[in-house]
This record gives structure tokens, C-alpha cells and sequence, in this order.
């Protein structure tokens, strides 16, 4: 076998591979034999078929297969001596693969490029710590009394805060409109589910007021035909709410499944549950510095194949968790571009540190991840025993683990700096949402 490598541009190659056609008649020769032992044709014993039945009956189907695997081992051996690392699965050019005369073809690939991480102990990270207090959980406590919030009526005027039971009707230049009329239609004022305009008309209204009022669509407004339009309201407020949080007693308690202990056994259970999230909330910060600094500080010429896949895998990935099954519902690429060549650049440095600093994924630390994933399931064992049965499975975890050590590699050689913090900041906890 001869071959000649070209560098066409960048990361990539073209590999033109030359296999004399002896050689090729020699594979299918052995393959032919190889089949007189083995084929089960009528009329002949097994093992005893004649070479010339054998080339008969499967000869044009051996060229096929000799010539297939003779262009993958070609490629494998120009790879291997040449010490290429192809950056994916190569694109076949044939030049003459016709059986009885030499074997040309080419292949065109890109190649890993050469990656040097910068040292990290120069490196600037701030590593947030958080200590939870008795006031951090009051709080969450309080946030878990409005999830079992309920109503009762009252005889007052709306406020911020109540929920309002009213019937409406919308009309647009004394029209009605699609959408633009409800019974018996419940909103909490200040919730910022209703628009604006319309939450602000039911404030100061009791039960049994009606009211005409101008409501102003947002120039954003889902309905195009409304956006930024003025339309007219016919309301009657039905009832108005005010909200009833319960109180904190052994009912309450038991509600969030501590059946023993009591307030103090909840307290402490909170307590735990917000340490653990502080926890991922400090993880996630440290991983979030390391990687921007790591892609900041290390430039790589990224082999164009390799995004191209992971658009493709970020498009196939939305498609699944938006439920879209026709192939002309896929996303545009362009959203993709940037993410995915920050994954790419990601996953070079990763490894380039993986490989340098000889790190093996920690097998501990595999189990412990699965056991975390498993238990948002409701039979955690069954996605557990699933996961371990998966190679893809297995290895999609051993990879998420290496990257956790990258990080803690990176933390424990940077400069790194304790910053004060508190839950609310770290975890956005009571922040508005949007």
C-alpha cells in the first residue's frame, strides 16, 4: 500500500491511498476459500463446496466486500503511520475501484488540532461561601407556606394580593374579539399574569362592581392583531379573595412528608435541603469561572466537523424536548453556532487536561452522580439499573464526573478567593421571575 497526505486547508487532509490490485485479488481469494468452508449450498456437503461453485454463486458479492475492507484498513494504516488523530469519521473519494485493476481512492478528514493549555496558577476565582441562618430558613419556610396557600372572601375593596373572581368581555372598536371574554375567571392582582392595564382596572373594585375599562395590549403581545391596541372591558368582580397562609403546625409538617419531629425535624430537613443547593450553587459558579477562563485564555482552531456535529446533536436535542417529529421542524442553525463552538473548544481543553495531568474518572464519584440523577425519578432504582445496563448511559456520566475534576484540578492550582455570600444571592431564592 502507498499513500500521500495533503494538507488542503486548515485541519484539513486528503489522504490518497494507492492498493495494488494483487493485493486486492488476493483478499478476494481468501475470502473465497474462506467461504468454500463455510457456505451451505444445495447439492454440497458443508466444507466440501468447489472453489469455482463458491465464485460463482458469491464472487461479485466478495469483490464488493474485499474492496470495502481493504479502503477501511488502508485508511486505518495511512492514519496510523502518518500518527493523524481524525477529528471524525472520514469521507470516502473514490478514484478507480473497479476489481482487476489497482485500488485508488482518497480520504478526506479533519484532524485534531494541537491543543496547549496555559498554566492556571496565575488564575483569578472567586469562590462564593454561603452560610444558611435561622432567617434564610424562616423564609423558605414562608415560601413554603404559599405553595399551600388558599382564599377566603372578604368584603373590601382589590388589593395586591387577592384574588379576584371576575366575569369580562373585550371588545375592539365596539367589536368582540377571539379570546376577549371569560366567566367566572380568577386572578391574583400583582401576580403579572393578567396585562397590566387589566390588573389595574380590578384593583379598588368590590364584589358585585362593574366597570368599563380601557386596556392597552403590550406592543409584544402574543396576538398580533391586539399588539399595542386599545381595547374596551366590560368587568363584574363576582367575589374578592384575600389569601390564607397556613399555619406552621404538625399538619403543615406532615404535609411535606416529615411524619416524626415535628416543626424542629422539618426546620432541620429545609436546612439540609438549602445547604445541598448552596452547594451545587458554589459548584456551579466555580465550574462556570473555570470554563470561561480556560476558553478565554486558550485559543484553539476548531475542526469545522466536529461544530457541525454539535449543531446538529443541540437541533436534534431541542426537536426531542419540544415533542417535534418531522424532520422540516428542524431549528434553524444559526443559535447554534456559537454554543456549539464553545462546546467543541470545551471538550479540546478538557481532555488536553484529562490527558497532561493524567486524570481517571473517579468511580465514586460515576456512582454518586447516578444515585443524584436517579432519585428525581419515581423508582430511582429502576433508572439506576437502566443507566448501569447503557454503555452511552455510562459513558455520558463518567464524562460529566472528568469535567468535575477538571474544575476541582483547575480550583485547587488557581489563586482562588473566599467572597461572602448569602442563599438569596447565590440561588436567585425569592427573586421575581423574568
Amino acid at each position: 500500500m502507498q499513500f500521500t497526505v495533503t494538507t488542503t486547508q486548515g485541519l484539513e487532509r486528503r489522504i490518497e491511498i494507492f492498493i495494488p490490485h494483487t493485493r486486492v485479488a488476493g483478499e478476494v481469494d481468501r475470502r473465497l476459500r474462506d467461504l468454500t468452508r463455510t457456505a451451505n449450498i444445495r447439492g454440497f456437503r458443508r466444507g466440501k463446496v468447489p472453489l469455482p461453485v463458491v465464485k460463482q454463486q458469491f464472487g461479485g458479492q466478495v469483490q464488493g466486500d474485499s474492496i470495502d475492507a481493504l479502503v477501511r484498513q488502508g485508511y486505518s494504516e495511512a492514519v496510523d503511520k502518518e500518527k493523524l488523530r481524525p477529528a471524525t469519521n472520514p469521507r470516502i473519494e473514490p478514484i478507480q475501484m473497479d476489481y482487476g485493476q489497482d485500488l485508488k481512492f482518497a480520504a478526506l478528514i479533519e484532524v485534531l488540532p494541537e491543543v496547549t493549555v496555559k498554566p492556571v496558577d496565575a488564575l483569578q476565582i472567586d469562590r462564593p461561601v454561603v452560610e444558611i441562618t435561622e432567617a434564610d430558613v424562616d423564609a423558605m419556610i414562608q415560601s413554603m407556606r404559599r405553595q399551600r396557600v388558599s382564599y377566603q372572601p372578604v368584603e373590601r375593596e382589590a388589593r395586591n394580593g387577592d384574588r379576584v373572581v371576575v366575569d369580562f368581555l373585550g371588545k375592539l372598536d365596539g367589536t368582540p374579539f377571539a379570546g376577549g371574554e371569560g366567566k367566572d375567571t380568577a386572578f391574583v392582582l400583582g401576580s403579572g399574569r393578567a396585562i397590566a392595564d387589566f390588573e389595574a382596572a380590578l384593583q379598588g373594585m368590590k364584589a358585585g362592581d362593574t366597570k368599563l375599562a380601557p386596556v392597552t395590549f403590550p406592543a409584544n403581545y402574543g396576538a398580533a392583531e391586539l399588539a399595542g391596541k386599545t381595547a374596551e372591558f366590560d368587568l363584574t368582580v363576582k367575589a374578592v379573595e384575600e389569601e390564607v397562609l397556613p399555619e406552621v403546625d404538625d399538619a403543615f409538617v406532615e404535609s411535606f412528608g416529615v411524619h416524626e419531629g415535628g416543626v424542629e425535624q422539618l426546620r432541620e430537613e429545609v436546612r439540609a435541603s438549602m445547604e445541598r443547593e448552596a452547594g451545587a450553587a458554589i459548584r456551579n459558579r466555580l465550574r462556570n469561572q473555570v470554563f470561561e477562563a480556560l476558553q478565554r485564555d486558550n485559543p484553539v482552531e476548531l475542526p469545522v466537523s466536529l461544530v457541525e456535529e454539535q449543531i446538529r446533536q443541540m437541533q436534534i436535542d431541542l426537536m426531542q424536548r419540544t415533542g417535534r417529529t418531522d424532520a422540516s421542524q428542524i431549528p434553524p442553525r444559526d443559535p447554534f453556532v456559537e454554543p456549539s463552538r464553545r462546546r467543541v473548544l470545551l471538550g479540546l481543553l478538557v481532555n488536553e487536561l484529562v490527558r497532561r495531568e493524567s486524570l481517571t474518572v473517579d468511580r465514586a464519584q460515576v456512582y454518586a452522580r447516578l444515585d443524584e440523577l436517579a432519585a428525581s425519578y419515581p423508582d430511582p432504582e429502576q433508572v439506576r439499573q437502566a443507566y448501569l445496563q447503557s454503555p452511552d448511559g455510562l459513558r455520558q456520566l463518567e464524562g460529566a464526573v472528568l469535567e468535575d475534576q477538571v474544575v476541582d484540578w483547575v480550583v485547587a492550582h488557581a489563586q482562588v478567593k473566599d467572597v461572602p455570600s448569602s442563599f438569596a444571592d447565590l440561588t436567585g431564592f425569592g427573586r421575581e421571575p423574568g
